[in-house]
């Protein structure tokens, strides 16, 4: 089979709560934009592009879209396209929000919501997609403070009935223990790929015992962040990608996916033959000896950096 034809279905499932998704999902954060991301000044992404895009990941079995209402850039908003892409939804289709930051008009940051401006952020999501409730929202938080009161803000939302599923991003491990004794999480999403800190393992490692989700960002883009995969792989990634005859972004996702059954990858792109290899990747099964190479890889080897 070709890239072309290899849908997300070859990567597995995993549930999110209720919700069964192919371990290969679809990330928007590039979606609005050319170039780096999240930029006040970005050049818009060409709409009828963008939706081609998200229509063509249906079409190869991706189920899983991650996405959030600050992932907009002039004139796109990812939400927005999502809803004139995919809606009336697909029965199967699970959409993943995060809330807790919030930019302005212009695009400039604003400083992250407090316990009575998160039900504000839950309702954008809504209205932009078209929505009468969120299958699953991410808290997304910055540093090492209690995230309870948070937390515990959007659980009084899901008790309402305009949330389904709760989880997390950027967290640390005592924040896990910390939302569980409020209400369950069924995602972390964290900064995670090759080269990852013993942190960012012990979160992994903590997730594929409770059953939890991890959902890796920055897997591909690694140190490049949201200016996306930088140009100056690390050579041991280049032999093994010219080896098999795939990009480094599929050994990437590849390597990725081998790191436990709860893992999923949420690679974005606004190009449709890079959605196909993104996809394909799910099919890619590496040998020992091949995962034995790139674990050895570390931080400062042109992967990935805490934060």
């Amino acid at each position: 089979m070709t890239s072309q034809t290899i849908t997300a279905a070859a990567s597995g499932t995993w549930k999110l709560g209720d919700r069964t998704v192919h371990r290969i999902g679809f990330g928007t954060m590039r979606l609005a934009q050319h170039g780096e991301a999240l930029a006040p000044d970005a050049v818009p992404r060409d709409r009828d592009q963008a939706i081609k895009v998200l229509r063509r990941a249906i079409k190869l079995g991706v189920n899983h879209i991650d996405t959030a209402a600050f992932y907009f850039s002039p004139l796109r908003c990812a939400n927005e396209l999502i809803n004139r892409a995919l809606a009336p939804y697909p029965d199967d289709l699970v959409i993943v929000t995060k809330v807790g930051p919030g930019r302005d008009p212009s695009g400039a940051w604003l400083p992250h919501a407090t316990p009575g401006q998160l039900r504000g952020q839950v309702e954008e999501n809504l209205r932009q997609l078209g929505r009468d409730h969120l299958d699953v929202v991410n808290l997304r938080i910055v540093g090492t403070d209690s995230l309870a009161d948070r937390f515990g803000a959007l659980a009084e939302l899901r008790d309402a009935g305009l949330i389904r599923h709760l989880g997390l991003s950027n967290i640390r491990p005592h924040h896990l223990v910390e939302a569980q004794a409020i209400a369950p999480v069924v995602c972390v999403q964290n900064m995670y790929g090759i080269g990852a800190s013993p942190e960012q393992e012990e979160l992994l490692r903590l997730c594929g015992e409770q059953g939890i989700a991890f959902v890796p960002f920055y897997s591909i883009a690694g140190a490049g962040r949201t200016a996306g995969a930088p140009a100056d792989d690390s050579g041991t990634v280049h032999a093994l990608a010219r080896a098999r005859g795939v990009s480094t972004a599929q050994v990437r996702l590849a390597w990725t996916l081998h790191r436990g059954p709860h893992v999923l990858a949420i690679p974005g792109t606004g190009d449709l033959d890079h959605l196909a290899q993104n996809v394909a990747a799910g099919s890619l099964r590496l040998s020992e000896d091949e995962l034995t190479a790139l674990d050895s890889l570390r931080p400062d080897d042109g992967v990935v950096h805490s934060s």
